[in-house]
């Protein structure tokens, strides 16, 4: 018997004293009787310094035992003292007890563990102490802290998602994939009157006026992975419709699979307000566009008409009235004067006309520019021969400036004329008797060229400079001596204006006014390579007498003129023959029938597309190659040229290699063409030839 009994104890001495478990064994009062192994690694006591010294209640955490004695008191209705009576209280009772309990080390540090308090009785039932088996729990307590970290973490991050999704100013929504919601924000609450409850597990469709586009738009979502700008109109519990625009795209766990739709939907209602009426006013507009531009074309044929029709009873107005100032003998004085007084009429009513005409085509858009680099020292000039007649016979003294260093600008050379012919008239006609008018022309700021005409009129107000440049307006000179439209000034701002350039006045009442324009200052035009090229096609041979090519051309521009008769002299194989207006131009072609016409576009009076209207329809004329050479050189420039029936269009500034070639297919193609006009039209051309200007 003594075996199993032997066995049996060392079974309870090999639990009692194992290194994993602290067990602790006290008296009835609570002091340490055992203190195993296990007990003295976990605690970092030994056994002799603790038992008959001390209760677990002093190698505890004070605090944890007034917290335990309190819920005791508290579950029992009766007052527990903090101290081992509250570790053992529920275990004197028979009633199991484990709990977590904090141990104080030793060495002062802490170590939680999971305890298990027994109480002890002897073979007469009495009680006679407890047993405490306590496991260290720093392990778990380590896992439970994390576990708690990590919840917390998760709770905050759902917390800071649920406010970013909250705080969007759009309704936001996600459905599963099968279409049903599963989540809402309050915005989505306020679009459908609908609670956030009421919504998860309803059909994303019923929240629509057309739920089956509704679910057309999930399902193509779930097809193509997202859709943008998808417009449903919500509609609300109480009946509102709101028109939205939704962005959606398909969401996925972190296994790549499939969980649903995420969708934000933003209220376009008033931006479909805003597109409609913007689309009935641009409606509006543009039927008032369409009849503005009726209007201004009708009111611009009709100028175009009146002015046509006024000018042929005018021009035998005019016509008689200069025949009858001309008569042999004269007429009488009191017939003269009344003569005079027809003609003074006429021609400012043709000069009326003019500007009217002037006007009307500015405003319509039908005049052309043919901008290009031109003397502005020549334009002066012109002016000055044309204007110093006309300031002689009022005794007003005319300034020019010097003539030695030319300034060029970029600008149509007509019209440039046209502007300073107006400005130098103004300036003679509202001068005072004795007057001087002063032209400058200088290079200003910023690569400008200003041109200022300077009298000793009477001035403007500050009134009458505000009211300069309205049409029809004469700043009250209507009841003065002078004749004037009111227009002049209008039509020479638009012209400026159409070139680029700007305009200006500044007067002084009793001093006199200053106008000025400004055009981009130009370099003279050159022609590089010319000695290249002119070497590579100078003849071999001198041409024999009477069978040299001629090449017309036509052209306004005296700087243009001087280039081209150099670059023709160079080459050494053409005669060259000019003209400095299309009428002109058509009388040399018609009385030298030249092989070649080279013909600018822009020329005053009457275009190239008329001269060469007029060449076509000419039998004597309409075999000859007509080109082409304008600074309008945007591609339906040229275009219209070609359709036209210009045989090159050329543009300038001239490149000479393209220049040369275009000659010379012209030539060759007026050479194997072979039409000659019949003999008889040639021989009377010549004769017309011998009446024509140098």
């Amino acid at each position: 018997m003594e075996a199993p009994l032997l066995k049996a104890g060392a079974l309870q001495d090999a639990i009692f004293n194992s290194v994993n478990f602290s067990s602790i064994a006290t008296d009835a009062q609570g002091v340490v009787q055992i203190f195993n192994v296990g007990a003295e690694r976990m605690l970092g006591y030994r056994a002799a310094d603790v038992v008959d010294k001390l209760t677990p209640a002093d190698i505890s955490d004070a605090q944890e035992l007034i917290v335990r004695a309190d819920a005791l008191s508290g579950e029992f209705h009766t007052t527990i003292l903090p101290g081992f009576e509250a570790l053992v209280y529920k275990a004197v009772r028979g009633l199991e007890d484990i709990y977590e309990l904090t141990y104080i080390r030793a060495d002062g540090t802490r170590v939680p563990a999971l305890v298990s308090v027994t109480a002890l009785h002897g073979p007469d039932g009495k009680l006679i102490g407890f047993l405490l088996i306590g496991t260290d729990n720093t392990a778990r307590k380590q896992v439970e802290a994390e576990q708690e970290l990590l919840d917390q973490r998760l709770r905050d991050q759902q917390f800071y998602t649920r406010s970013l999704i909250e705080s969007n100013i759009d309704p936001l929504i996600t459905t599963d994939p099968r279409g049903t919601i599963s989540d809402v924000n309050h915005q989505m609450e306020l679009l459908t009157g609908r609670t956030r409850d009421e919504l998860i597990g309803a059909p994303f469709r019923s929240c629509f006026t057309e739920p089956q586009r509704a679910e057309e738009g999930i399902t193509r979502v779930l097809r193509e992975s997202k859709v943008t700008n998808y417009e449903l109109t919500a509609l609300a519990r109480d009946g509102t419709e709101t028109v939205v625009s939704f962005n959606a795209t398909t969401f996925h766990d972190r296994d790549r699979k499939l969980q649903g739709v995420f969708a934000a939907a933003r209220d376009v209602t008033e931006r479909k307000h805003f597109e409609h009426a913007l689309q009935k006013s641009n409606v509006e507009l543009q039927v008032a566009r369409e009849a503005a531009e009726k209007a201004n074309l009708a009111k611009s044929e009709f100028l175009s008409s009146m002015s046509h029709e006024l000018r042929t009873p005018l021009n035998a107005v005019l016509g008689f009235a200069q025949l009858m100032a001309s008569e042999v003998p004269p007429p009488a004085a009191r017939q003269q004067r009344s003569i005079d007084q027809i003609l003074k009429g006429g021609w400012y009513l043709l000069r009326l006309i003019n500007e009217i005409l002037d006007l009307a085509m500015i405003e319509s858009g039908k005049v052309t520019m043919s901008q290009e680099p031109m003397s502005m020292t020549d334009v002066l000039q012109d002016c000055k021969g044309m204007i110093e007649p006309q300031a002689a016979k009022r005794g007003i003294a005319m300034t020019f400036p010097s003539f030695d260093n030319a300034l060029y600008v970029h600008a149509d050379r007509t019209r440039v004329k046209q502007v300073m012919i107006n400005l130098l008239s103004n300036a003679i006609k509202y001068n005072g008797s004795g007057g001087s008018v002063i032209v400058q022309c200088v290079a200003s700021d910023k690569d400008r060229v200003r041109v200022c005409v300077k009298d000793t009129g009477s001035g403007l107000s500050a009134d009458q400079l505000s009211q300069l440049f309205q049409p029809f307006n004469r700043l009250g000179q209507e009841d003065g001596g002078e004749e004037g439209t009111g227009i002049g000034l209008v039509v020479t701002k638009q012209l400026v204006e159409l070139m680029g350039g700007k305009i200006g006045v500044e007067s002084a009442v009793g001093v006199g006014t200053v106008f000025w324009v400004e055009f981009a200052a130009a370099l003279a035009p050159v022609l590089e390579n010319i000695e290249e090229v002119a070497m590579e096609r100078r003849p071999t041979a001198a041409p024999e007498i009477g069978q040299q090519p001629t090449l017309l051309y036509v052209e306004d521009n005296p700087a243009n003129l001087a280039l081209v008769e150099q670059l023709i002299g160079r080459r050494g194989d053409l005669k060259l023959l000019t003209a400095i207006n299309a009428p002109l131009g058509i009388a040399l072609a018609r009385a030298y029938v030249p092989d070649v016409i080279l013909m600018d576009i822009n020329l005053p009076g009457m275009s190239g597309f008329g001269a060469l209207k007029v060449l076509q329809d000419d039998p004597l004329t309409a075999h000859i190659p007509v080109l082409a050479l304008s600074a309008n050189a945007v591609p339906r420039d040229i275009e219209k040229g070609l359709e036209a029936g210009f045989f090159r269009y050329l543009t300038k500034p001239i490149r000479v290699r393209e220049f040369m070639e275009a000659l010379d297919v012209a030539l060759q193609h007026g050479a194997e063409s072979g039409t000659r006009p019949p003999v008889e039209l040639a021989s009377q051309a010549h004769q017309e030839a011998e009446k024509l200007p140098c």
